[in-house]
C-alpha cells in the first residue's frame, strides 16, 4: 500500500509540474495549414501541405515577459475571431513592428519604411497567387503585422489587420516532431 501511494504521489506531482511548465513557460502547438510552408510543415492531404506529419512546435510563453518581439520571429498568437473565418491560435512570421509603414510591391516583395525586407525564408514560388500586391499598411502602436511564409496560401494580417501585443503567446523556439525536423530557433 505504501509503495502504491508513493507511486501515486510521484505521478501526481509530475503531472502538476508538466501542466505548470506548459501553462507558464513553454507550450506545444501543431501546424494545421500550409501558410508557413516550407518553414513549418503541415500534413498531406491538406491543400499545399508537403509532409506526412504536421510539425509540432514549442512556443516560449515567458519570453515576451523578458524581451520584446522582433521582426523575423515566428510567433504563436491569438488571431482575431473573424480571422480566416475561424480565429483561434495561429503561427506566422512577425513582419511589421509598431509604427512601421509596410508595402507589398508588384512582385509581392515586402518593403518596410522604404527598405526591401530580405526574406530568405520565403521559398521561390511562394509569392505566386499573392493577391495583396500594391497594398500598404501602417502598423499602429502596440500592434504587429503577421504574415505567413507561404504568401500565396496564407490568411494573415494582410486580410484581418495587425495583432495587438496582448494577443502574442510567444516565439517558436523549437520544432520537436517529427524527429527528422528537430530544430531550435
Amino acid at each position: 500500500m505504501r509503495t502504491a501511494s508513493n507511486w501515486l504521489f510521484t505521478i501526481a506531482a509530475a503531472a502538476v509540474l508538466v501542466l505548470a511548465f506548459e501553462a507558464e513557460v513553454a507550450k506545444p502547438f501543431r501546424i494545421p495549414s500550409a501558410s508557413m510552408e516550407p518553414t513549418l510543415h503541415c500534413a498531406r492531404p491538406a491543400d499545399g501541405c508537403r509532409a506526412h506529419f504536421d510539425d509540432r512546435i514549442i512556443a516560449c510563453v515567458v519570453c515576451y515577459r523578458f524581451s520584446a518581439p522582433h521582426r523575423g520571429q515566428v510567433v504563436v498568437f491569438h488571431a482575431p475571431e473573424h480571422a480566416c473565418g475561424t480565429g483561434g491560435v495561429f503561427v506566422k512570421r512577425l513582419i511589421g513592428m509598431p509604427g512601421d509603414r509596410v508595402y507589398e510591391d508588384s512582385r509581392a516583395n515586402i518593403w518596410v519604411d522604404g527598405r526591401q525586407l530580405r526574406e530568405p525564408y520565403v521559398a521561390p514560388g511562394a509569392r505566386a497567387g499573392d493577391r495583396y500586391r500594391g497594398a500598404h499598411w501602417q502598423v499602429p502602436r502596440g500592434e504587429y503585422l503577421m504574415l505567413g511564409d507561404n504568401r500565396g496560401n496564407s490568411c494573415d494580417s494582410r486580410s484581418w489587420g495587425p495583432v495587438p501585443r496582448s494577443s502574442l503567446i510567444g516565439p517558436v523556439v523549437m520544432t520537436y516532431w517529427p524527429p527528422t525536423r528537430l530544430s531550435f530557433r
